[in-house]
């Protein structure tokens, strides 16, 4: 067993010790928690003790989150517990950097990257053209590409904003649907335009939209458009068929810009049709100045306990996959020849 050795940190003068370990030490208690060596503070001085290595990484800790403070941030346990999980995991990327890239600011609230896999899919969509978002719900990929497709519209890098998802229990059918079209598609358009009123004052949301500064529609209205100057989204991409994903690519047009977003373990098609989605990385990859980011259950900013439900499910699918053994999938390559624009 290692020697317990210790090791002191003084706190600058320029923070409070409540700023850094709250009010009634709430923030304290949770960096205990989350360490293996003792913490004790005494005036602007915090002492760790505990084995070298176990010390350096607590040191690590308080040296990020005093840095967070210098750059304006307030703490909360989500900080600690996310600034931990990137030191732990190794990565180059500083935390401090990560929790304080800000992509886009409306009525006091600031929307940022809250992973490593985050900032790097935000600048991943800095860099490329086409950017594909891959992850389990709740990793922020589709409220991320809309922070970033709001802030290029402001900065006027486009000219409009078009959001669309496939409606699949429909079968885009929309005709066999009670109502005027708006009122068929809302169901499948909705959580667009919840993300939408977080990012814009919601009354100028209906003037941009009479406008055609932004645009909602399902994806099946893509079909035939060349779309310039715009930044597009496709929000659940898992859900298109290969003919459907070719179509939507192939609206690309100048000056704009496309991140597609899905979950690959959501597919909701009807039993033996290939997903788009899963297809398009087999094709694409290494295409130039196109980009495949990959979040995954770390990446989860809901409540923690939808990351371990995700690893739970992705834990059990593996383990059928393993006892059912190798399958081919029918009709893959057909579907893949069939396709066309």
């Amino acid at each position: 067993m290692a020697d317990n050795v210790s090791t002191k940190i003084v706190v600058p003068g320029a923070h409070s010790m409540v700023s850094l370990l709250g009010s009634r030490d709430e923030l304290l208690a949770v960096i205990e928690k989350a360490l293996a060596s003792d913490v004790h503070v005494r005036g602007n001085e915090i002492t760790i003790t505990g084995p070298a290595a176990d010390n350096a990484l607590a040191v690590r800790l308080f040296e990020e989150l005093i840095g967070l403070l210098d750059r304006g941030q307030q703490l909360s346990s989500d900080a600690i517990d996310r600034t931990l999980a990137m030191l732990q995991s190794g990565g180059g990327d500083r935390p401090a950097e990560v929790l304080t890239l800000n992509i886009l600011s409306n009525r006091g609230r600031t929307i940022r990257p809250k992973t490593v896999n985050q900032k790097r899919y935000v600048e991943s969509i800095d860099r490329h053209t086409i950017v594909f978002g891959i992850g389990p719900a709740g990793t922020g990929k589709t409220y991320l590409a809309m922070a970033k497709a709001v802030q290029a519209l402001q900065a006027k890098q486009v000219n409009r904003i078009i959001l669309t998802r496939p409606a699949v229990e429909a079968g885009e059918r929309l005709g066999f649907l009670p109502g005027t079209l708006y009122e068929k598609i809302d169901p499948y358009l909705r959580p667009l335009y919840d993300a939408l009123h977080d990012m814009l004052d919601p009354e100028s949301i209906p003037k941009l939209m009479a406008a055609g500064t932004i645009e909602v529609a399902p994806l099946a209205f893509m079909r035939g458009r060349s779309l310039n100057d715009a930044f597009i989204i496709l929000d659940e991409a898992q859900n298109t068929t290969p003919e459907q994903m070719k179509m939507f690519l192939t609206r690309l047009g100048f000056g704009s810009k496309i991140v597609v977003t899905g979950d690959v373990t959501q597919v909701d098609l009807p039993g033996g049709t290939t997903s788009g989605l899963k297809l398009v990385r087999e094709i694409l990859e290494g295409v130039e100045d196109l980009h495949f980011a990959q979040l995954d259950s770390t990446d989860v900013v809901r409540h923690k306990l939808v990351g371990r439900i995700v690893d739970a499910y992705n834990q059990y699918d593996a383990e059928e996959e393993r006892s059912r053994g190798p399958q081919r999938s029918p009709g893959r390559r057909d579907d893949a020849k069939r396709t066309r624009p």
